[in-house]
């Protein structure tokens, strides 16, 4: 007689152990993640390669930054000496010293020889911040962000008294139209040290990186404003994600070649 149960059995899926759910589970999960980091990478590919590039070019030998001249102490002018008339062109042109004159841009940048960046700064008005209208003053930093980095409204500007604050884009979104979305991307590579420069309306600012550190974007109190004067850059990190914020904290040294007076706090 034909056996119906027989028949039955030989079309189910045998029963499958703990071992066998587990392998699809890794497999599954394995194969969700390597999406992710392709699809992470790819929005942040501009970011990225700007780190390979520079990890490659330290284990072969990175050139000096073309920027490094920027933050190097003037030498002091020598005193003025009477030239001498002389019938000879020639000799009496080789008496004229040097001119030491340093052009400033017409424009407010920030410069960090050690990643190369010379960054425009671009202000954004107070007016939002003043209305505590966050949602327009979200907007209106994400569109200053596409011209530079950007002076954060409500601190001080460079000059006065107390904590200059600028922020800017590790990484953005590959489709914004903007030219700036990577240009925090090694500022992890900025150790305590490292000079800085800014230069706002016409006056040279120079600083040195006192401090580096990590904090949540819940942290509020780099924002704060200080008794002593002092430059802090912005970021996320890590870079193509929001979880947190690095922090580089510097300190003026010289205004236009004239050394800065450390003030003694009281």
């Amino acid at each position: 007689m034909f056996n119906t149960h027989n028949t039955h059995n030989a079309g189910m899926v045998p029963p499958r152990n703990i071992k066998d759910v587990l392998i699809d589970a890794g497999r599954q999960l394995l194969a969700s993640f390597i999406i992710l980091a392709i699809g992470f990478f790819a929005l942040n590919w501009s970011a990225y390669y700007k780190i390979a590039k520079n990890e490659w070019e330290k284990i072969w030998g990175q050139e000096e930054s073309p920027l490094t001249y920027i933050v190097e102490e003037a030498p002091k002018a020598e005193p003025q000496k009477d030239l001498q008339i002389n019938k000879n062109i020639k000799l009496q042109k080789s008496q004229i010293p040097p001119l030491n004159i340093e052009i400033a841009p017409p424009d407010n940048r920030l410069i960090i020889p050690r990643i190369n960046q010379n960054i425009p700064i671009v202000k954004v008005s107070s007016e939002n911040l003043i209305k505590r209208d966050w949602d327009a003053l979200e907007k209106d930093m994400k569109d200053a962000l596409q011209s530079g980095v950007i002076h954060y409204p409500g601190t001080s500007m460079p000059g006065q008294t107390g904590n200059v604050v600028i922020t800017g884009h590790s990484s953005y979104f590959p489709w914004d139209k903007g030219r700036f979305k990577d240009v925090f991307a090694l500022l992890h590579e900025v150790v305590v040290g490292d000079r800085v420069v800014i230069y706002f309306e016409q006056d040279k600012f120079l600083y040195e990186v006192k401090e580096i550190k990590i904090v949540l974007p819940e942290d509020i109190s780099v924002l704060k404003q200080t008794p002593d004067d002092r430059l802090t850059l912005i970021t996320c990190t890590p870079v193509g994600t929001n979880l947190k914020r690095l922090i580089v904290i510097a300190e003026p040294i010289a205004k236009n070649g004239v050394p800065i007076q450390k003030k003694v706090a009281r």
